[in-house]
């Protein structure tokens, strides 16, 4: 008896030969739609093999809805900061890189229209028109997006694939010595010199500083606690709230020398009620970045610092006298109000002794560096 003859597979999908003479592949997809190949073949052969391509990818289930990238890249963008609960200064920052430096070149396109060599063209026209550093935030936060499409099964695979070029490479901050700290201060006037010795010698972020009541204040203890923040968005709203990170609420011991500053301040500048204000205008308003902008620049000048010193960079001063004093990494954290993830941490722990050591390191190191320069001072005077 002879074999039954085997039964031949039934194809997938219809191969048609157009006017043209080309070839045109079509098939029923998984939700019972009928698509077309986005481009027509030169032989039947060819429009076979990418149905067959087609159907490999049904089986092995990773096939995607050709059109599920039909979505306007600016309206995804909007609602997957909608859809993250994100921080009101990391809105403002994500909008601001989106407005300025994304959406121009990208909002008016859907998802799947963006292809990498259009974003590595977008890079480097945007490296031509500023900064490296924020090109490297704008290509994170792009690329991050398309990861999202990709999540969603919108896109196949995400079109940001420049190796490092979400990597900042940020030149090296200007870092202020005691001496200029307190020219700046005293340049800044009485109001807002305990603010620059502060930002120094405390290592507190702007934000911070806003914050601070005279609640916050121990003088027995010389110390500070830091338990808000209220950053100031490019609108001019501040936002109050939890400090930057979870590590930011702490307490700050000071040197000994700030203790004489800490009190003329509270009696001349601060708000009189227990929870008042530390820092606040001459008409009594709120610190406001703009108002302490002007007259940052001006004793910035005053002092000869170079004109991309930040407010900011009073941090590296007070960081670098405190790792100066030998303290372990956990202690320097804890003083900035940093967090790691770096596992080791987790065995070490910054008491309050180690914090008070810590201080008095600071307060020895710029007694020291004032004496030398006053010294310094004296035998020119005498030569």
């Amino acid at each position: 008896m002879a074999g039954r003859k085997p039964q031949r597979r039934r194809e997938f999908g219809t191969v048609r030969r157009l006017p043209s003479g080309r070839w045109q592949a079509r098939y029923i997809g998984p939700d019972g739609q009928r698509y077309t190949a986005p481009e027509t073949f030169e032989t039947r052969s060819g429009a076979q093999d990418w149905l067959n391509l087609v159907r490999a990818d049904i089986e092995r289930n990773t096939w995607l809805n050709p059109d599920a990238g039909a979505v306007n890249f600016e309206k995804y963008a909007l609602r997957w900061m909608e859809e993250r609960s994100l921080a009101p200064t990391t809105v403002d920052r994500y909008g601001g890189l989106l407005r300025g430096h994304i959406l121009p070149t990208f909002g008016g396109k859907d998802l799947d229209e963006v292809t990498p060599p259009a974003v590595r063209t977008w890079r480097a026209e945007r490296l031509k028109a500023t900064g490296a550093t924020t090109v490297a935030k704008s290509y994170r936060l792009l690329k991050a997006i398309f990861q999202t499409a990709v999540d969603d099964d919108l896109l196949r695979t995400n079109p940001c694939r420049i190796k490092g070029a979400g990597k900042e490479e940020a030149d090296e901050r200007p870092t202020a010595t005691v001496e200029q700290v307190f020219d700046l201060a005293d340049a800044m006037g009485p109001r807002w010199r305990l603010m620059v010795l502060l930002g120094a010698f405390a290592s507190l972020r702007p934000e911070e500083l806003a914050e601070l009541r005279r609640h916050s204040v121990d003088l027995d203890e010389c110390s500070l606690r830091v338990t808000h923040a209220s950053p100031e968005l490019t609108n001019g709203r501040r936002v109050t709230g939890d400090p930057k990170s979870r590590a930011g609420k702490r307490t700050v011991y000071l040197p000994d020398f700030m203790l004489p500053e800490l009190r003329r301040h509270l009696q001349w500048f601060a708000e009189k009620e227990p929870d008042g204000l530390l820092f606040v205008g001459e008409k009594g308003a709120p610190f406001r970045r703009s108002t302490f902008g002007r007259k940052w620049r001006k004793a910035r000048t005053k002092v000869g610092m170079p004109g991309n010193f930040r407010f900011y960079d009073l941090r590296h001063t007070g960081n670098t006298l405190a790792a100066d004093t030998g303290a372990k990494l956990k202690d320097l954290m804890v003083r900035a109000g940093q967090s790691s993830g770096r596992a080791q941490l987790i065995y070490q722990h910054s008491t309050a002794k180690h914090q008070r050591k810590l201080a008095q390191g600071i307060d020895a190191e710029v007694r020291q560096q004032l004496g030398e320069s006053s010294a310094g001072q004296r035998r020119s005077r005498e030569a």
